[in-house]
């Protein structure tokens, strides 16, 4: 069940999360969203599990924009298809294990994986014009984001299962939820900037070297 939530909660959220942000802005709104999160986690524990199926694609959708919002203040344009699909493939950073961060190997490992996929996308999206969530490379992208994304999901749900919890656990939850990808999404953008004006070796090497001096 959480398998096909998650990926219809990526789907809907593609759809809908980056058509109401307006072209310019530099605030990246990381409280307001916040705030929308919370409110979504505290009715969906007060209804418990089952509504998971409800709240989770309302949830996923504000977070999106807040990946969004947080990649715009970094200077990307969220016109451009590849930064909605890089908006999208944040979800995919920290889906794996609570320590798949921004700090880790898993990091780049990530974004390497998911290259060809990403590529397909564009080309298929660049051929219609249009990000479209029903053509065959987008949805295999959406299925391989997924299949991380799923996790935290899963442990997401597990927590809002705890009894006695409620509402309050429920926004609790998202909180720290909106939270971590908040921040796996101001680094990632963090680092596309410096790639921007660098260059992708520059920047990776500069990874490499400070990750051994601190013997990481």
């Amino acid at each position: 069940m959480i398998s096909k939530a998650t990926q219809a909660a990526l789907t809907r959220a593609l759809r809908y999360a980056l058509r109401t942000i307006p072209k310019e802005g530099r605030d990246p709104e990381t409280r307001v969203h916040k705030a929308l999160a919370v409110l979504s986690g505290a009715m969906g524990g007060a209804l418990g599990v089952s509504a998971v199926l409800v709240e989770l694609p309302i949830s996923t959708t504000i977070i999106l924009r807040s990946i969004a919002r947080i990649a715009q203040s970094e200077g990307e344009d969220l016109e451009d298809p590849e930064t909605a699909l890089a908006c999208l493939q944040v979800f995919a950073l920290g889906g794996r294990t609570g320590s798949d961060n921004l700090h880790e190997t898993g990091y780049f490992a990530v974004r390497a994986a998911m290259a060809k996929s990403v590529t397909r996308a564009l080309q298929q999206m660049a051929s219609r014009g249009i990000v479209d969530e029903s053509a065959s490379a987008i949805v295999r992208l959406l299925a391989q984001i997924g299949s991380r994304f799923g996790v935290m999901v899963s442990q997401k749900v597990a927590a809002q299962a705890v009894p006695m919890l409620g509402a309050i656990g429920g926004a609790a939850v998202n909180a720290a939820f909106v939270d971590h990808f908040q921040t796996l999404a101001r680094g990632d953008f963090v680092v596309r900037r410096l790639e921007r004006t660098y260059g992708k070796g520059t920047v990776r090497r500069a990874y490499d070297q400070i990750r051994r001096s601190e013997g990481l």
